[in-house]
C-alpha cells in the first residue's frame, strides 16, 4: 500500500479531530484508526505539531527547508576550502 504524505496543514487538521474525539470519551487508538492513521503516527505528529497552529507549521517547514539549504552550502564551501588549502601546500 503506497504511503500518502501529508501537508502540515493536513496534519494539524487531522490532530484537531482526533482531540475532538478522544475528549468525547473514544480511546486514542481506536480515534486514529477512525481518521486514517495509526496511533503510532498520532503519537507522532502530536509530538512533532501538538499546540500548533497552521501558519506556524508552515513556518516550521519553511525553516527546516532554509535551514537544510544552509548546511548543503556550508559542506560545499568546506569542502571547497580544504581542496585549497592542499593545493596551497602542494600535496595533490
Amino acid at each position: 500500500m503506497p504511503q500518502r504524505r501529508y501537508k502540515a496543514e493536513e496534519i494539524i487538521k487531522i490532530l484537531r479531530e482526533a482531540d475532538v474525539l478522544i475528549s468525547q470519551g473514544m480511546q486514542t487508538a481506536r480515534a486514529a484508526r477512525q481518521l486514517g492513521i495509526t496511533d503510532k503516527t498520532y503519537y507522532r505528529w502530536r509530538k512533532e505539531y501538538g499546540g500548533m497552529r497552521i501558519d506556524q507549521a508552515k513556518r516550521l517547514k519553511e525553516l527546516e527547508k532554509e535551514n537544510s539549504r544552509l548546511k548543503r552550502l556550508v559542506a560545499d564551501l568546506s569542502l571547497d576550502n580544504q581542496i585549497l588549502k592542499e593545493v596551497s601546500r602542494g600535496n595533490f
